[in-house]
């Protein structure tokens, strides 16, 4: 009687293992992608910054020329 108890107890699934290990695998998966979008967000930004830069510096020599 016990090793039937003990041979079904081993082969049953349980769900708070299959949580777990789904719970552990996408906290690994989001730590690469949170580092990837993290990288993207700062090329972004930083072509963003240039455009503005060279939007500014347009401006700034249109005005200069103007007054000449």
């Amino acid at each position: 009687m016990f090793l039937q108890a003990s041979a079904q107890s081993t082969t049953a699934v349980n769900t708070g293992d299959i949580i777990f290990q789904l719970m552990s695998f996408l906290f690994l998966l989001a730590i690469p992608v949170g580092i990837i979008i993290f990288v993207v967000v700062l090329r972004r930004r930083t072509s963003r910054l240039k455009r503005v830069e060279e939007k500014l510096d347009k401006i700034i020599s249109e005005k200069d020329n103007s007054k000449v």
